[in-house]
């Protein structure tokens, strides 16, 4: 079955950065798209990023543009999402989203 898992967050100070990984399993990862979202609380879920399947285009949210860059690797089934610069603004809990699956999401905490 599909299996999304997340790993990398935790809890880094504001201009910090952090590397996100998702490691995917139970499908042909290398035939699609991969996205990552976040939900903070209160807020509606935001999508962060999409990658192509062949990695080869990328697009973003204006919150995290120039910030934050998604990657994927196809021979570990993997995409990751490098972020930099990290705000409080971007403290959320990070999910990694393939066609209606959700991983367990990853929680990154951006404070002083």
């Amino acid at each position: 079955q599909v299996q999304l898992v997340e790993s990398g967050g935790g809890l880094v100070q504001p201009g910090g950065s952090l590397r996100l990984s998702c490691a995917a399993s139970g499908f042909t990862f290398s035939n699609y798209a991969m996205t990552w979202y976040r939900q903070a609380p209160g807020k509606e879920r935001e999508l962060v990023a999409r990658i192509t399947s062949g990695g080869g285009s990328t697009s973003y949210a204006d919150s995290v543009k120039g910030r934050f860059t998604i990657s994927r690797d196809n021979a570990k089934n993997t995409v990751y999402l490098q972020m930099n610069s990290l705000k409080s603004e971007d403290t959320a809990v990070y999910y990694c989203v393939w066609m209606g699956y959700w991983g367990q999401g990853t929680q990154v905490t951006v404070s002083s």
